[in-house]
């Protein structure tokens, strides 16, 4: 496992959703980099698998299993973590669901699930963390939000209004917390070839080719645009950036 800095030596690091997508391509970086990493999904056995693909490149890593959408679940998980890895230095929220469709034609079971994943997880992971970070007077939270929380999205209503709660939430848990050296930001990725993505747009490709034209580099993102930016949030590179939102778009939303 090669990069061009160890930024991360020692540091211990949670990634939700980590098991796939965008976070797998966080916990290989923040490994790169030197931090110990918990995977921690509930898939559990891609969560697995992806932890032994680090520790085959020789980076330290540990399967944990989360379900995001419960609070027990992320204080034992951070139990775990603390007890097999070390005390948690970085945070990052990456677990996210979404369906696309118009909002009325949407239930409220639809809403229910992806509150409780995309903004609920959000909340439970910062309350069974952040608290330990607090008490060393140290920590990084980085959380993954959208450009659709931003700037709307048609066809994701709802997944766009957690996507922008979690950018108010980070900017002011990032106030509340900056007296205990907590620096608290967000990264916002545009369209990104994930799974999710490719699941959500199934049977409308057309679309997925009319986003990449509508982007400055003219293709659209990759997992591994996304983990720079949260490698540079969790080193001691951003120790006095906080409550800020970056966004990884390839420059398809410029504004604000």
């Amino acid at each position: 496992m090669e990069t061009s800095s160890i930024r991360l030596k020692g540091k211990v690091a949670i990634v939700t959703g980590a098991a796939q997508g965008i976070g797998r391509a966080i916990a290989f970086r923040l490994a790169a980099e030197g931090a110990k990493v918990a995977v921690a999904d509930i898939q559990t056995a891609a969560a697995n698998a992806t932890a032994e693909e680090i520790r085959a490149a020789a980076g330290h890593a540990l399967a944990v299993e989360l379900d995001v959408t419960r609070l027990d679940q992320a204080l034992a998980a951070a139990d775990r973590v603390e007890r097999e890895l070390g005390p948690i230095d970085v945070l990052v929220n990456n677990a996210g669901w979404d369906r696309v469709e118009p909002f009325l034609d949407s239930t409220p079971e639809t809403w229910d699930r992806v509150i409780a994943i995309n903004y609920r997880g959000v909340l439970n992971c910062c309350k069974a963390i952040a608290p330990r970070m607090q008490s060393r007077k140290a920590g990084k939270i980085v959380s993954i939000s959208s450009d659709a929380g931003r700037v709307g999205s048609t066809g994701e209503a709802v997944y766009a209004g957690c996507k922008g709660a979690i950018i108010a939430f980070s900017k002011t848990l990032a106030r509340e917390l900056a007296r205990y050296g907590i620096n608290v930001n967000v990264v916002c990725p545009g369209p990104t070839e994930t799974a999710l993505l490719r699941d959500a747009m199934e049977g409308r490709e057309g679309v997925l080719t009319a986003m990449a034209r509508a982007i400055p580099f003219r293709r659209l993102g990759k997992p591994e645009d996304l983990a720079g930016a949260v490698a540079f949030f969790a080193s001691s590179d951003a120790d006095f950036v906080t409550g800020q939102v970056l966004s990884v778009s390839g420059g398809l939303t410029m504004a604000g």
